[in-house]
């Protein structure tokens, strides 16, 4: 695309336009040697030899034409050709600047037509002619092709040839614009293409940047959209042409694509695409955000997508670690909203674009859809679905041991894991470490038969890294049921009384007394406590287990039984713990 400028040359004179141009008036009326009939010629002769198949205008008086032209007497004597100075004739048709007979042979003509004149002398140079030139009386004979015409009433002609059904915005003055173009004149002879540049035409519309029609024929354009924009000389490059390719009174065609626009004072435009119902919260500045995105041009052509890696694009909203206009465009989202983000250049990768998908000065397009999003600071959501109908006085508790029910998926939706699918509930002891601390929150408070929903932020999940079938950083969604609550034992015991021990615990524990206690009496004795509810073990634990590390705790020497001095109470250890640390 040529910006307005001097021109390289300027179109000459040359005798025999003088000489067309002459005012002549015919004297006598001469006799026309070429008429098939052997009479004299009243009028031109017009053989119409080429015609286009489109003809959008005919020449008309006071029409502007660029034509070339071979002129021949009867005989085929060469007498003037444009060809031969190779620059056309420019003129005004109709007004008495050309001889009568090519005034009149050039009316109605189409661009790209040819013809052939004959033109009587009366409408030629009649009985005088042109001393050296053309005799008395010369029945001149002109091929004729025309290549250009417009009238200084004319304005920009512009054709939509494709329109995109979806236009986010119209090229108005003083945006900022990037084309695509062919540019020919008017029998399309090609001057210019930015194809062959492998790079848009970028540019400001409506300061001067441009020629005057170009700016005229952009207005309006949306992105993705083709036009056809015929431009007359005065709104081009006028008299003067531009170097060696658009001659003087040249009509410019281009045929143009619109690739995107934007204007410098342009924010990000957001589009909400699927809002889901029940939105409780948007993202903010400092929220950990997991999306999903196609990114394109706003002609649409696809750059990149998180979908062809098959893995969310994960970050910190707010922060800085994306361009500004998708930091932007992403606060105040809702999880599992579909939105679309359109940002400018100057708030995405600016003047120089990156790498050899985003050009400079593009405006880029994301499509995201958020997964879920959270803060580092997120305790455990809950919310409570169901509760018994009787009352209920003691809830789970850490230490306790619990059997539930539970879905979990992600926040769109998808499913991860289901106790349900195991037909039997999930057993854990709570504040055991043995569930991620999340859940084991969410757990504590509950009533046997409850059913909760709990959101569970990734740093109470599973993490940056994820887990096998859980994606890193993901916020995880619960609904839990309790089935079933066992009360824990304090920290540290494996088995308490429900009542005072007896006085003289050895004793009752040396089943055949013989002074010591082998790990068969002892596993004998604290199963008969159990059974008679006496006492109880840690609850979710293999009872044999248990007895097992009781007995090793007792067995001090580790002899394989335990003797009167061995044995102590957890409560008597834990008292002279408490002197000696005094």
């Amino acid at each position: 695309m040529f910006r307005e400028g001097p021109p390289s040359h300027t179109l000459l004179r040359l005798p025999l336009l003088q000489l067309l141009l002459l005012l002549v008036q015919a004297v006598g009326r001469g006799l026309g040697r070429a008429n098939p009939a052997g009479g004299p010629l009243e009028d031109v002769v017009i053989e119409r030899y080429h015609i286009p198949r489109a003809c959008p205008r005919e020449v008309q008086r006071g029409d502007y034409v660029r034509y070339h032209y071979n002129g021949t007497f009867e005989d085929g004597k060469k007498f003037d050709s444009s060809y031969d100075r190779t620059t056309l004739v420019a003129i005004v048709v109709g007004v008495g600047r050309l001889i009568t007979g090519m005034d009149r042979g050039l009316m109605g003509m189409c661009v790209s037509e040819r013809r052939r004149l004959i033109v009587p002398p009366h409408l030629g140079y009649g009985s005088i002619g042109v001393a050296g030139l053309i005799p008395p009386d010369a029945t001149l004979y002109f091929d004729v092709v025309l290549l250009d015409v417009w009238n200084k009433a004319d304005t920009v002609q512009v054709s939509t040839l494709l329109r995109p059904p979806h236009c986010p915005r119209m090229v108005q003055d003083s945006d900022f614009v990037r084309y695509h173009y062919n540019g020919t004149l008017l029998d399309g002879t090609a001057f210019d293409t930015s194809y062959s540049r492998g790079g848009t035409y970028d540019t400001y519309v409506g300061s001067g940047w441009l020629i005057k029609g170009m700016d005229q024929g952009l207005l309006g354009m949306c992105p993705g959209e083709r036009r056809k924009i015929i431009i007359p000389p005065f709104l081009a490059y006028g008299e003067k042409g531009y170097g060696t390719v658009i001659p003087a009174h040249a009509s410019l065609v281009f045929h143009v694509l619109l690739i995107d626009v934007h204007n410098p004072k342009d924010t990000v435009q957001l589009e909400t695409l699927e809002l889901p119902p029940g939105c409780v919260r948007r993202a903010v500045a400092g929220d950990f955000m997991r999306y999903h995105y196609n990114g394109s041009l706003m002609d649409g052509t696809l750059f990149d997508s998180s979908y062809s890696r098959n893995h969310t694009y994960n970050t910190y909203v707010g922060q800085g670690y994306i361009i500004p206009g998708m930091d932007q465009g992403l606060q105040g989202a809702c999880v599992g909203e579909r939105r679309r983000i359109t940002i400018p250049p100057h708030l995405a990768y600016g003047e120089n674009g990156t790498g050899d998908k985003i050009p400079g000065s593009a405006v880029l397009v994301f499509d995201v859809h958020v997964i879920d999003f959270h803060n580092p600071a997120d305790p455990v959501e809950v919310t409570t679905l169901s509760r018994p109908p009787e009352p209920c006085n003691e809830t789970a508790q850490p230490g306790d041991f619990v059997r539930y029910h539970y879905n979990c998926s992600l926040l769109d939706g998808t499913r991860l894991f289901s106790s349900h699918d195991y037909e039997v509930p999930q057993e854990a002891t709570l504040g055991a470490n043995k569930v991620i601390e999340g859940l084991d929150k969410g757990l504590q408070g509950m009533c046997v038969g409850e059913r909760r929903q709990l959101v569970v932020p990734p740093h109470l999940a599973h993490g940056e890294s994820g887990a096998r079938g859980v994606p890193g950083s993901a916020v995880l969604l619960f609904e839990v049921e309790l089935v079933s609550r066992e009360e824990g034992l304090p920290a540290g015991y494996l088995f308490v009384w429900h009542e005072d021990p007896p006085a003289n615990l050895f004793e009752d524990l040396d089943l055949n007394k013989d002074g010591e206690v082998p790990p068969e009496e002892f596993s004998t004795f604290i199963k008969a406590q159990v059974s008679e509810g006496k006492g109880r073990l840690m609850p979710g634990q293999d009872p044999e287990k248990i007895i097992g590390d009781m007995f090793q705790n007792q067995d001090r020497n580790q002899d394989g039984k335990i003797t009167a001095e061995e044995l102590k109470l957890k409560s008597d250890e834990d008292q002279e713990r408490v002197h000696e640390e005094l």
